[in-house]
Protein backbone atom coordinates (compact mmCIF):
# COMPACT_ATOMS: atom_id res chain seq x y z
CA UNK A 1 0.00 0.00 0.00
CA UNK A 2 1.32 3.74 -1.13
CA UNK A 3 0.99 6.79 0.30
CA UNK A 4 0.54 10.15 -1.44
CA UNK A 5 3.93 12.25 -0.85
CA UNK A 6 4.49 16.07 -0.67
CA UNK A 7 6.64 15.24 -3.87
CA UNK A 8 4.11 13.49 -6.12
CA UNK A 9 2.17 15.45 -8.99
CA UNK A 10 -1.37 15.65 -8.42
CA UNK A 11 -3.69 13.34 -10.56
CA UNK A 12 -5.19 14.29 -13.46
CA UNK A 13 -9.16 13.74 -13.78
CA UNK A 14 -10.82 14.24 -16.84
CA UNK A 15 -13.64 16.86 -16.56
CA UNK A 16 -16.41 18.20 -19.26
CA UNK A 17 -17.22 21.36 -18.82
CA UNK A 18 -21.22 21.96 -17.89
CA UNK A 19 -21.64 24.31 -21.25
CA UNK A 20 -20.79 21.51 -23.19
CA UNK A 21 -21.99 18.44 -21.78
CA UNK A 22 -25.91 18.82 -22.99
CA UNK A 23 -24.23 18.97 -27.10
CA UNK A 24 -22.17 15.94 -26.14
CA UNK A 25 -25.18 13.82 -24.17
CA UNK A 26 -27.13 15.07 -27.80
CA UNK A 27 -24.74 13.76 -30.19
CA UNK A 28 -25.90 10.08 -30.35
CA UNK A 29 -29.39 11.64 -31.53
CA UNK A 30 -27.77 14.21 -33.69
CA UNK A 31 -25.89 11.33 -35.36
CA UNK A 32 -29.42 9.02 -35.35
CA UNK A 33 -30.99 12.44 -37.25
CA UNK A 34 -28.41 12.82 -39.94
CA UNK A 35 -28.44 8.88 -40.62
CA UNK A 36 -32.00 9.03 -40.89
CA UNK A 37 -32.22 12.29 -43.23
CA UNK A 38 -29.68 11.60 -45.93
CA UNK A 39 -31.32 8.46 -47.45
CA UNK A 40 -34.95 10.63 -46.91
CA UNK A 41 -33.52 13.26 -49.28
CA UNK A 42 -31.47 10.50 -51.18
CA UNK A 43 -34.86 9.15 -51.73
CA UNK A 44 -36.69 12.73 -52.35
CA UNK A 45 -34.15 13.37 -55.16
CA UNK A 46 -34.67 9.91 -56.95
CA UNK A 47 -38.61 10.66 -56.87
CA UNK A 48 -37.64 13.21 -58.81
CA UNK A 49 -35.92 11.84 -61.70
CA UNK A 50 -36.27 8.98 -64.52
CA UNK A 51 -34.09 7.01 -63.33
CA UNK A 52 -33.66 3.08 -64.31
CA UNK A 53 -30.93 1.21 -62.92
CA UNK A 54 -30.89 -0.76 -66.35
CA UNK A 55 -30.57 2.86 -68.43
CA UNK A 56 -28.13 5.14 -66.21
CA UNK A 57 -26.96 7.28 -69.52
CA UNK A 58 -30.74 8.15 -69.72
CA UNK A 59 -30.95 9.19 -65.81
CA UNK A 60 -32.73 13.25 -65.46
CA UNK A 61 -34.93 15.19 -63.59
CA UNK A 62 -38.26 15.41 -64.63
CA UNK A 63 -39.71 16.97 -61.90
CA UNK A 64 -43.03 15.42 -60.53
CA UNK A 65 -43.66 13.28 -63.32
CA UNK A 66 -43.73 10.17 -61.55
CA UNK A 67 -46.30 11.85 -59.22
CA UNK A 68 -48.65 13.00 -62.15
CA UNK A 69 -48.25 9.45 -63.80
CA UNK A 70 -49.80 7.80 -60.53
CA UNK A 71 -53.04 10.13 -61.44
CA UNK A 72 -53.85 8.40 -63.97
CA UNK A 73 -52.10 5.07 -63.38
CA UNK A 74 -54.42 2.16 -62.39
CA UNK A 75 -52.13 -0.23 -60.21
CA UNK A 76 -51.08 2.73 -58.26
CA UNK A 77 -54.93 2.97 -57.01
CA UNK A 78 -54.64 -0.59 -57.00
CA UNK A 79 -51.96 -0.35 -54.54
CA UNK A 80 -53.67 2.54 -52.28
CA UNK A 81 -56.86 0.38 -51.72
CA UNK A 82 -55.08 -2.70 -50.95
CA UNK A 83 -52.58 -1.05 -48.31
CA UNK A 84 -55.63 0.62 -46.76
CA UNK A 85 -58.00 -2.26 -46.78
CA UNK A 86 -54.82 -4.26 -45.27
CA UNK A 87 -54.04 -1.86 -42.88
CA UNK A 88 -58.36 -1.13 -42.04
CA UNK A 89 -58.44 -5.37 -41.16
CA UNK A 90 -55.43 -5.91 -39.38
CA UNK A 91 -55.46 -3.30 -37.02
CA UNK A 92 -59.39 -3.44 -36.48
CA UNK A 93 -59.53 -7.22 -36.00
CA UNK A 94 -56.36 -6.18 -33.50
CA UNK A 95 -57.82 -4.30 -31.82
CA UNK A 96 -60.91 -6.16 -30.58
CA UNK A 97 -59.21 -9.80 -30.22
CA UNK A 98 -56.30 -7.35 -28.03
CA UNK A 99 -58.89 -5.57 -26.25
CA UNK A 100 -61.16 -8.62 -25.21
CA UNK A 101 -57.98 -10.86 -24.20
CA UNK A 102 -56.45 -7.53 -22.05
CA UNK A 103 -59.84 -7.89 -20.23
CA UNK A 104 -60.25 -11.25 -19.41
CA UNK A 105 -56.14 -10.75 -18.06
CA UNK A 106 -57.14 -7.98 -16.38
CA UNK A 107 -56.65 -9.60 -12.62
CA UNK A 108 -53.13 -9.98 -11.24
CA UNK A 109 -53.21 -13.18 -10.49
CA UNK A 110 -50.26 -16.00 -11.16
CA UNK A 111 -52.35 -17.72 -13.94
CA UNK A 112 -53.13 -14.73 -15.73
CA UNK A 113 -49.44 -13.49 -15.72
CA UNK A 114 -48.35 -16.83 -16.87
CA UNK A 115 -51.06 -17.00 -19.85
CA UNK A 116 -50.19 -13.30 -20.71
CA UNK A 117 -46.55 -14.37 -20.91
CA UNK A 118 -47.55 -17.37 -23.49
CA UNK A 119 -49.08 -15.05 -25.34
CA UNK A 120 -46.24 -12.97 -26.27
CA UNK A 121 -44.72 -15.70 -28.10
CA UNK A 122 -45.72 -15.04 -31.44
CA UNK A 123 -44.42 -11.26 -31.17
CA UNK A 124 -41.52 -12.70 -30.59
CA UNK A 125 -41.12 -14.59 -34.11
CA UNK A 126 -39.73 -12.78 -36.66
CA UNK A 127 -42.76 -12.15 -39.01
CA UNK A 128 -40.88 -13.17 -42.14
CA UNK A 129 -40.00 -16.64 -40.25
CA UNK A 130 -43.66 -16.41 -39.02
CA UNK A 131 -45.00 -15.99 -42.61
CA UNK A 132 -42.87 -18.96 -43.66
CA UNK A 133 -44.15 -21.37 -40.92
CA UNK A 134 -48.12 -19.84 -42.19
CA UNK A 135 -46.95 -20.97 -45.47
CA UNK A 136 -46.30 -24.59 -44.92
CA UNK A 137 -49.63 -24.75 -42.45
CA UNK A 138 -51.53 -23.56 -45.59
CA UNK A 139 -50.02 -25.69 -47.91
CA UNK A 140 -52.99 -27.25 -50.02
CA UNK A 141 -50.86 -30.60 -50.65
CA UNK A 142 -49.76 -31.22 -47.04
CA UNK A 143 -51.09 -27.82 -44.47
CA UNK A 144 -52.73 -28.90 -41.36
CA UNK A 145 -54.83 -25.58 -41.94
CA UNK A 146 -55.96 -27.29 -44.89
CA UNK A 147 -56.10 -30.62 -43.52
CA UNK A 148 -58.78 -29.22 -40.95
CA UNK A 149 -60.43 -26.95 -43.99
CA UNK A 150 -61.38 -30.30 -45.12
CA UNK A 151 -62.87 -31.69 -42.14
CA UNK A 152 -65.02 -28.64 -42.04
CA UNK A 153 -66.02 -29.14 -45.78
CA UNK A 154 -64.27 -26.93 -47.55
CA UNK A 155 -62.50 -28.74 -50.49
CA UNK A 156 -59.75 -27.54 -51.90
CA UNK A 157 -58.84 -24.39 -50.17
CA UNK A 158 -55.90 -22.72 -52.17
CA UNK A 159 -55.12 -20.05 -49.02
CA UNK A 160 -52.81 -17.30 -50.12
CA UNK A 161 -52.39 -18.83 -53.96
CA UNK A 162 -56.07 -17.96 -54.69
CA UNK A 163 -57.27 -14.27 -54.98
CA UNK A 164 -60.17 -14.79 -53.21
CA UNK A 165 -58.69 -15.98 -50.06
CA UNK A 166 -55.18 -14.62 -50.23
CA UNK A 167 -56.25 -11.31 -47.81
CA UNK A 168 -57.39 -13.23 -45.53
CA UNK A 169 -54.67 -15.55 -45.09
CA UNK A 170 -52.20 -12.51 -44.64
CA UNK A 171 -54.34 -10.82 -42.34
CA UNK A 172 -54.60 -14.16 -39.89
CA UNK A 173 -50.95 -14.12 -39.97
CA UNK A 174 -50.86 -10.98 -38.71
CA UNK A 175 -53.13 -10.86 -36.73
CA UNK A 176 -51.38 -13.91 -35.47
CA UNK A 177 -48.29 -11.85 -34.82
CA UNK A 178 -49.06 -8.71 -33.66
CA UNK A 179 -52.44 -9.17 -31.48
CA UNK A 180 -50.15 -10.18 -28.42
CA UNK A 181 -48.28 -6.45 -28.76
CA UNK A 182 -51.80 -4.44 -28.49
CA UNK A 183 -53.06 -6.80 -25.91
CA UNK A 184 -50.02 -6.15 -23.70
CA UNK A 185 -50.48 -2.13 -24.42
CA UNK A 186 -53.75 -2.03 -23.14
CA UNK A 187 -53.35 -4.63 -20.55
CA UNK A 188 -50.43 -2.76 -18.67
CA UNK A 189 -53.69 0.59 -19.12
CA UNK A 190 -55.91 -1.53 -17.09
CA UNK A 191 -54.00 -2.31 -14.83
CA UNK A 192 -52.56 1.23 -14.26
CA UNK A 193 -56.54 2.66 -14.14
CA UNK A 194 -57.66 3.97 -10.82
CA UNK A 195 -59.62 1.67 -8.64
CA UNK A 196 -61.83 4.17 -7.07
CA UNK A 197 -64.21 4.67 -10.20
CA UNK A 198 -64.36 0.97 -10.30
CA UNK A 199 -65.15 0.20 -6.56
CA UNK A 200 -68.03 2.95 -6.36
CA UNK A 201 -69.70 1.79 -9.21
CA UNK A 202 -69.52 -1.86 -7.80
CA UNK A 203 -70.94 -0.89 -4.17
CA UNK A 204 -73.49 1.46 -6.48
CA UNK A 205 -74.07 -1.92 -8.05
CA UNK A 206 -74.00 -0.70 -11.55
CA UNK A 207 -73.83 -3.27 -14.61
CA UNK A 208 -70.57 -4.40 -15.89
CA UNK A 209 -71.60 -3.26 -19.76
CA UNK A 210 -72.49 0.18 -18.46
CA UNK A 211 -69.46 0.54 -16.34
CA UNK A 212 -66.97 -1.07 -19.46
CA UNK A 213 -68.70 1.74 -21.98
CA UNK A 214 -68.80 4.92 -19.24
CA UNK A 215 -65.40 4.15 -17.40
CA UNK A 216 -63.46 2.02 -18.59
CA UNK A 217 -63.53 2.50 -22.24
CA UNK A 218 -63.15 6.38 -22.30
CA UNK A 219 -60.52 6.21 -19.38
CA UNK A 220 -58.08 3.75 -21.31
CA UNK A 221 -58.35 5.99 -24.95
CA UNK A 222 -55.16 7.40 -24.68
CA UNK A 223 -54.25 3.37 -24.60
CA UNK A 224 -55.98 2.78 -27.48
CA UNK A 225 -54.96 5.27 -29.73
CA UNK A 226 -51.61 4.94 -28.65
CA UNK A 227 -51.68 1.15 -29.95
CA UNK A 228 -53.70 2.01 -32.91
CA UNK A 229 -50.80 4.42 -33.89
CA UNK A 230 -48.02 1.95 -33.69
CA UNK A 231 -50.31 -0.50 -36.02
CA UNK A 232 -51.70 1.70 -38.52
CA UNK A 233 -48.00 2.88 -39.22
CA UNK A 234 -46.69 -0.14 -39.20
CA UNK A 235 -49.45 -2.21 -40.96
CA UNK A 236 -49.52 0.45 -43.69
CA UNK A 237 -45.90 0.03 -44.36
CA UNK A 238 -45.80 -4.13 -44.03
CA UNK A 239 -43.76 -5.71 -46.36
CA UNK A 240 -41.92 -9.19 -44.80
CA UNK A 241 -45.58 -10.94 -44.07
CA UNK A 242 -46.82 -10.01 -47.51
CA UNK A 243 -43.64 -10.73 -49.84
CA UNK A 244 -42.74 -13.96 -47.71
CA UNK A 245 -46.66 -15.18 -48.21
CA UNK A 246 -47.17 -14.11 -51.66
CA UNK A 247 -44.56 -12.04 -53.45
CA UNK A 248 -47.46 -9.25 -53.84
CA UNK A 249 -49.49 -11.82 -55.56
CA UNK A 250 -51.66 -13.51 -57.05
CA UNK A 251 -51.59 -10.70 -59.57
CA UNK A 252 -51.61 -7.71 -57.80
CA UNK A 253 -54.21 -8.66 -55.06
CA UNK A 254 -51.68 -7.53 -52.34
CA UNK A 255 -49.09 -5.16 -53.81
CA UNK A 256 -48.94 -2.96 -50.92
CA UNK A 257 -46.65 -0.23 -51.33
CA UNK A 258 -43.75 -1.75 -49.40
CA UNK A 259 -44.25 -4.70 -52.21
CA UNK A 260 -45.19 -2.39 -55.04
CA UNK A 261 -41.49 -0.32 -54.44
CA UNK A 262 -39.85 -3.57 -53.72
CA UNK A 263 -40.60 -4.91 -57.29
CA UNK A 264 -40.32 -1.35 -59.27
CA UNK A 265 -36.43 -1.16 -57.74
CA UNK A 266 -35.52 -4.94 -58.08
CA UNK A 267 -37.36 -5.97 -60.81
CA UNK A 268 -38.19 -3.05 -63.49
CA UNK A 269 -35.45 -1.28 -61.81
CA UNK A 270 -37.14 1.92 -61.96
CA UNK A 271 -36.03 3.79 -58.68
CA UNK A 272 -37.45 7.01 -60.07
CA UNK A 273 -40.79 5.41 -59.69
CA UNK A 274 -40.20 3.57 -56.71
CA UNK A 275 -39.08 6.23 -54.66
CA UNK A 276 -41.96 8.50 -55.44
CA UNK A 277 -43.98 5.29 -54.17
CA UNK A 278 -42.08 5.60 -50.43
CA UNK A 279 -42.48 9.34 -50.47
CA UNK A 280 -46.17 8.86 -51.09
CA UNK A 281 -46.38 6.17 -47.93
CA UNK A 282 -44.20 8.45 -46.05
CA UNK A 283 -47.06 11.27 -46.30
CA UNK A 284 -50.20 9.11 -45.76
CA UNK A 285 -47.57 8.38 -42.30
CA UNK A 286 -46.76 11.06 -41.34
CA UNK A 287 -50.90 12.57 -42.04
CA UNK A 288 -51.90 9.53 -39.93
CA UNK A 289 -49.32 10.07 -37.39
CA UNK A 290 -50.33 13.81 -37.20
CA UNK A 291 -54.24 13.26 -36.81
CA UNK A 292 -53.46 10.16 -34.12
CA UNK A 293 -51.29 12.80 -32.19
CA UNK A 294 -53.66 15.45 -32.09
CA UNK A 295 -56.39 13.06 -30.76
CA UNK A 296 -54.02 11.93 -28.23
CA UNK A 297 -52.87 15.29 -27.22
CA UNK A 298 -56.38 16.95 -26.49
CA UNK A 299 -57.73 13.78 -24.83
CA UNK A 300 -54.57 14.28 -22.80
CA UNK A 301 -55.74 17.99 -22.19
CA UNK A 302 -59.31 17.31 -21.60
CA UNK A 303 -58.28 14.77 -18.83
CA UNK A 304 -55.95 17.25 -17.18
CA UNK A 305 -58.71 19.80 -16.88
CA UNK A 306 -61.06 17.16 -15.26
CA UNK A 307 -58.14 16.36 -12.67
Amino acid sequence: MTTATAGDPPKRTFKISKRYLPYLLSLPALLTCIGILIPFFTAVAYSLQRYRLSQPWAREYNWGANYLNFLSDPSFWNTLKVSLTYAFLTVGIELLLGLGIALLLQKRTRFNNFVSIMLLMPLMTAPALASLMWKLMTNPGFGILSYFAELLGIEDMRWASDPSTAMLTVVIVDVWVYTPFIMILLLAGLRSLPRQPFEAAELDGVPRLFVFWRITLPMLTPFLLTATLFRVIESIQQFDIIYAMTQGGPGDTLTVFQVEAYLNFFQSTNVGRSAALLMILWAITYFLSSVFIKNWLRLRERARGEA
